[in-house]
């Protein structure tokens, strides 16, 4: 009894560990798409005020949030691009580091193009902006890099697994055509074709073939002086009712003529 008792016991503890597991589980998995929705509403509200800011406020702010905005532009579709293709391309682990490295330089230069917006003095803006821009153009330049080259690499594996599909189809086709034959010598379905024969065999040989062809005249000839009966005409061939011609589901039904009875 006791055995029994510390046996339900465990099973309960076990069972409400499971339980726990399973909430805490589910707790982490929709706070992690909490804070994703969250950090994607907040990326929309950015981009939405720095588009506005762009075209509203014209002078070293608008230009400000410009910069801004191609950088997170750039850095946002390599990131999609590198990790979209990382699941089926196992080798961009390493891009990714490098992009990984170039992320903590965009995020640098974000940050002091958001504390530049701030800034009251457009005097030192003004003279900070060659440097920013220069400093964008090639972290950009980079990011692009790094997504062509992974675009580029995943067509090139699209195009050569679409040129080995086609030769797997054409043998196939080919296969499946397997009663055509080609008068080619090199073909060894190909029938032998004999050789012909020489000067004095074809000639006996034709000599022979004549003495048959006499003797088969004159035996024809005999017998139908002897009143054999000759051989009989090869039956016709009647054509088949459609009436009773199987059907198929892709075929017409036949057109009855008039004075046909149903």
């Amino acid at each position: 009894m006791e055995a029994a008792a510390a046996i339900l016991g465990l099973l309960f503890v076990l069972f409400v560990l499971a339980g726990v597991f399973v909430t805490v589980k589910a707790v982490k998995a929709a706070k992690r798409g909490v804070d994703r929705t969250v950090a994607q509403a907040r990326r929309t509200v950015e981009d939405t005020s720095l588009r506005a800011r762009q075209f509203a406020q014209p002078g070293v702010v608008g230009e400000l949030a410009q910069l801004r905005l191609s950088l997170r532009t750039s850095m946002r579709a390599t990131q999609e691009a590198l990790h979209g293709a990382s699941s089926d391309d196992a080798s961009l682990s390493e891009a990714i580091g490098l992009f990984e490295r170039l992320s903590a330089h965009g995020h640098e230069l974000d940050d002091e193009l958001r504390r530049l917006e701030r800034e009251p003095d457009r005097a030192t803006i003004a003279t900070r902006l060659p440097e920013l821009r220069e400093r964008l153009e090639q972290i950009t330049h980079s990011a692009e890099s790094l997504r062509w080259a992974a675009r580029d690499r995943a067509r090139k594996f699209a195009d050569d697994d679409l040129a080995s599909l086609s030769d797997q189809i054409d043998v196939e086709a080919g296969a499946l055509r397997h009663w055509t034959r080609v008068d080619d010598a090199t073909d060894p379905l190909r029938e032998p074709v004999q050789p012909p024969a020489d000067g004095p065999s074809r000639r006996a040989a034709g000599g022979a073939q004549d003495a048959a062809d006499a003797r088969t005249g004159r035996s024809t000839a005999g017998g139908g002086r002897s009143g054999a009966p000759a051989p009989e005409d090869p039956p016709a061939i009647t054509a088949r009712d459609p009436r009773t011609q199987p059907s198929y589901p892709w075929q017409k039904a036949p057109r009855r003529t008039e004075g046909t009875p149903t």
